[in-house]
């Protein structure tokens, strides 16, 4: 890992099929013939589909009849007393729908991992975004995210991302979650809405972890709340480019904020695959701090 300007390079030495069969891995630099052997034990031992289904089914319905389907994933063992931590998970583009199922193709398994399941445990939840919709954008850029930054300072929070917030709330009030260690990730289209949140709720969420995102650099610079940030992206991202989550980190970073920018050489948009494999992806997530 190379140090450059405050910005942590790692090298991109993962393939896509890594995360997605050892979501447990925690250790950086593995021989790869023993990681391939290893995730042929993985799916021998414990398909990943038999991991999401720990996930419980389940619709948000408002009064007004407005719905979002999400899974949701408890400790294994509720203990009388104690109270966990929550991680709120906000997919990307490719994973919209209402099937219920796609918004746990990439992160899912990495806490419905039995193990590490039994070394954090913790409330999960994983709304969708309905097809066609996004997040935090009534409608993707025309341009994209090539040209200037097509994501505005002030516009009103969609009705999707108000859903997300409703459902939040009532799941803190539901269920036995430390309101300190509340936390919220997403990637891509997901990263996005997470960086949104934490600028519209700044007293709610303690860490925020944005893997290939962007947002409005101006509110990075305005932020008023005390949430640790992780950035993590591909360097040759072209689709949402390296510079919107560099110039983020920057801008929390020269107001006293509390954040950590890891860039991968030579990934392109789907970094979240070496950022879960990262090896303090979850411990960094829970540690108390």
């Amino acid at each position: 890992m190379n140090k450059k300007n405050d910005i942590y390079i790692k090298n991109n030495s993962f393939s896509p099929i890594s995360f997605i069969a050892c979501p447990s891995l925690e250790v950086w630099g593995l021989n790869t013939k023993l990681l391939g052997l290893c995730l042929l034990l993985f799916f021998l031992s414990f398909p990943l589909s038999a991991q999401n289904e720990a996930f419980a089914k389940k619709r948000y319905i408002t009064a007004q009849q407005d719905t979002m389907p999400y899974r949701f994933l408890q400790p294994k063992q509720l203990k009388e007393g104690k109270k966990y931590p929550l991680v709120l998970f906000l997919h990307g583009a490719g994973e919209r729908g209402n099937d219920n199922e796609s918004q746990l193709r990439n992160g899912g398994t990495v806490f419905s991992n039995p193990a590490n399941r039994d070394k954090y445990p913790c409330f999960v939840l994983f709304p969708q975004c309905p097809e066609g919709a996004y997040w935090s954008l009534e409608k993707r850029p025309e341009k994209g995210y090539k040209s200037g930054n097509p994501l505005p300072k002030d516009t009103p929070i969609t009705s999707h991302l108000r859903l997300v917030k409703e459902l939040l709330d009532e799941t803190l009030a539901t269920y036995p979650i430390d309101p300190k260690r509340v936390y919220i990730m997403g990637i891509s289209m997901g990263a996005i809405a997470t960086l949104d949140m934490v600028y519209r709720f700044p007293d709610t969420f303690d860490k925020a972890v944005s893997i290939c995102g962007a947002t409005n650099i101006e509110r990075m610079r305005e932020f008023k709340g005390k949430t640790k940030f992780r950035f993590y992206h591909g360097d040759i991202d072209d689709v949402i480019p390296v510079t919107y989550s560099r110039e983020a980190y920057k801008a929390l970073k020269t107001t006293g904020k509390k954040a950590e920018y890891i860039e991968f050489y030579g990934a392109n948009h789907n970094a979240w695959h070496p950022a879960f494999n990262t090896a303090d992806f979850l411990q960094w997530t829970f540690k108390k701090k």
